[in-house]
């Protein structure tokens, strides 16, 4: 099973015309695409280094004989698998021609099913050459840390460009993992601020005890330290942008402070006998529909509307799939590099789980399973593809590793939270991570 490689095809090449056409026909009726050639020069045209499919050759042939068309064959991209066909008294020379680069051979009479295998094998071969390729070139063309070539994310690059210019409020939506926190240094980087500080605050993290001092700052003496208070974020944010992630969990009375800032462009520190001017930017970040908690009546409908002056939909990884190898080329690039691994590639178990996958923890999940792929952890029955006479209990096994992984990438390796969406008991959930060979840190973000 291939990711990136289309239609792939079997070209025979036989002088013999009956011959040619038995195994062509053996070739068809097996669900295979094949071509027929009466000679070795006829196919050579047909043949470039993005040729997909495979060669199945006998050996004596007038004119140019299947040997000399390997040695062509090679010349042109030595990763297209060649079949040599060949008489008994030619199997020392179909030996030595595997050293020098052929993929198999058969020898005279051969059975139909060794034909049919043989050709299978070399299809897949060759589709995992031609994919690593592709995975190898698209990690070498991204100039961009916001992936993708699909139309929403082309234009999405385009937008932020735009609005880095703009220097106005930004507010960011999109599914956790998507990249929100991403854009919005790309927005920074790319603005007349770059010069200035990026202040991140999340503000989920922030007690709302500590979360006015934090944000807002404060000029009050520490009683305990005796020490001036903090300046907080809003202030560290000056002449640069702020940013606020996850704002939809922000406390009623924050957002009423919060809202002074956006509007007059000044903040207040506790303590403070009167506001001071601030010149920043905010961008704002949720992973849901904030007219939806302005509804509900958590979020300030006032407040929502000052930082919606330009809204970004960040589009989660299912909606735009073409970009997924790509994406996962960057990554594979990253952690082999990180690794000192090179010639890196990926096998067939990898292409099935990137296929049929809905990566519902988005690029930040990707890249968890990049990293794990280098790690050699797809070896994990888990991952690999469930064979249809492989025994009940044999897939029952590797569902349900799918099932583990899946839930720690959701939870980005919390064993809490794992726990509690599978209902499985600490030493159960240590067993099965034994058993499966999971690693459940590989999947922290």
């Amino acid at each position: 099973m291939s990711f990136f490689t289309g239609d792939q095809a079997i070209f025979f090449v036989d002088d013999d015309a009956a011959l040619r056409e038995a195994n062509v026909q053996t070739l068809d009726l097996a669900g295979l695409a094949v071509e027929a050639f009466p000679d070795a020069r006829s196919v050579l045209p047909r043949i470039d280094a993005d040729f997909s499919g495979v060669i199945v050759t006998d050996i004596r042939m007038p004119g140019m004989d299947g040997l000399e068309l390997r040695a062509a064959i090679h010349a042109i991209d030595p990763g297209i698998p060649i079949i040599l066909i060949t008489g008994h008294a030619d199997v020392a020379m179909a030996v030595r021609a595997l050293h020098d680069g052929a993929f198999d051979f058969l020898a005279k009479p051969f059975a139909a099913d060794h034909l049919v295998g043989a050709a299978r094998r070399a299809l897949a071969h060759r589709a995992l050459i031609l994919d690593n390729r592709r995975l190898t070139a698209a990690a070498a063309a991204i100039d961009s840390p916001l992936i993708g070539e699909s139309p929403a994310m082309l234009r999405l690059r385009e937008t932020i460009a735009q609005l880095a210019q703009a220097d106005i409020d930004v507010l960011i939506e999109g599914e956790t993992g998507t990249g929100k926190e991403l854009v919005a240094h790309m927005l920074h980087r790319q603005s007349r601020r770059s010069a200035a500080s990026l202040v991140a605050v999340n503000c989920a993290a922030l007690p709302q005890e500590l979360a006015e001092a934090e944000l807002f700052g404060s000029d009050q003496i520490d009683r305990a330290t005796g020490k001036l208070g903090q300046a907080g974020r809003i202030r560290s944010a000056h002449r640069g942008t702020l940013f606020l992630d996850e704002i939809d969990t922000m406390h009623p009375a924050v957002q009423a402070k919060l809202l002074r800032v956006v509007e007059e462009r000044e903040v207040q520190p506790m303590g403070a006998a009167a506001p001071e001017p601030v010149d920043l930017r905010v961008v704002a970040a949720t992973k849901t529909d904030l007219m939806d908690a302005v509804r509900a009546g958590s979020f300030r409908e006032d407040l929502y509307y000052r930082l919606h002056v330009v809204k970004l939909r960040i589009p989660p990884l299912r909606e735009r799939r073409t970009d997924i190898p790509q994406t996962f080329a960057y990554f594979l690039d990253e952690a082999a590099a990180k690794m000192g691994l090179k010639g890196f590639q990926i096998d067939d178990s990898v292409r099935r789980h990137l296929v049929e996958h809905d990566w519902p923890g988005n690029v930040r999940e990707l890249k968890n399973f990049a990293y794990s792929v280098v790690l050699d952890l797809p070896s994990d029955p888990g991952l690999s593809p469930i064979a249809g006479e492989a025994p009940l209990s044999e897939r029952l096994r590797r569902f349900e590793a799918t099932i583990i992984q899946d839930t720690l990438t959701q939870t980005q390796g919390n064993i809490a939270k794992t726990m509690a969406r599978l209902g499985v008991p600490r030493k159960t959930l240590y067993d099965k991570l034994q058993r499966h060979r999971i690693d459940p840190k590989l999947f922290r973000g």
